[in-house]
């Protein structure tokens, strides 16, 4: 079988991401603390998740909704006497958070070299356009991409839309990420297959259980630099 498009995830998957928002939790405890909110750092954890996950469909994903829900949620803990100095704090987490230097995975650069030599590559993230588009300038990546797709969800239809628009067919088409309910099983429900690479650290909200259906139309392997021999045994099928 011959590909004709294989695309990468960013966050975690190219580059470092979550441990930022880990230790943003860890500073919005601190902040919590210093307000009088006594709870456990599990029980914050809990809230801050909750008001995530409602508000994913109000303002999608990254940084910017993580920050407004973490001013939601600090509201809401103190029953409106978080003050304007507190929320400042938060505010300057984000400006820190969009501005941070990106630091790759092994391997990355090398991989992606030698696969932009016989493949076209794609990046499909997920998050805010302006974000992500910067986060790829500064990792030094772009020129291995010959398409960029920015999208606020991950879902069958979206990959549907986005092989559709290109002309590509599903089953020659390979997408790499951390994430199995992001960029594994919707790319498998929409024909294509997939390669999961397990981050370290990961939002819970991306684990998923794999459904039957899914397994032989994806691959698992422990970092990036196994890639090469899953592309040469789908290349013999």
């Amino acid at each position: 079988m011959t590909l004709d498009l294989i695309a990468f995830d960013g966050d975690d998957t190219l580059w470092h991401n979550e441990r930022s928002y880990r230790e943003g939790r860890e500073r919005f405890r601190r902040l919590l603390a210093g307000v009088g909110v006594v709870l456990s750092a599990e029980e914050i954890e809990a809230r801050v998740n909750q008001t995530e996950l409602a508000n994913i469909q109000v303002y999608g994903y990254g940084v910017s909704s993580f920050v407004l829900s973490l001013i939601e949620t600090a509201i809401s803990l103190t029953d409106g006497r978080v003050t304007g100095s507190d929320l400042r704090g938060i505010v300057e987490l984000a400006k820190q958070m969009l501005t941070e230097e990106i630091e790759l995975f092994p391997a990355v650069r090398e991989v992606l070299t030698t696969l932009t030599a016989s493949y076209p590559l794609m990046l499909i993230t997920k998050g805010d356009l302006l974000h992500q588009t910067s986060k790829l300038d500064r990792s030094g990546l772009r020129d291995c991409f010959r398409f960029v797709e920015v999208v606020s969800h991950k879902t069958p239809e979206v990959y549907s839309a986005i092989l559709s628009r290109h002309g590509i067919d599903p089953n020659r088409f390979l997408m790499i990420g951390n994430a199995l309910r992001s960029d594994v099983l919707p790319v498998v429900d929409a024909g294509g297959w997939a390669v999961h690479i397990p981050a370290a650290l990961s939002w819970s909200h991306e684990h998923a259980d794999v459904p039957p259906h899914a397994h032989g139309r994806y691959f698992e392997v422990a970092a990036l630099d196994r890639l090469p021999d899953v592309i040469e045994a789908l290349a013999r099928t």
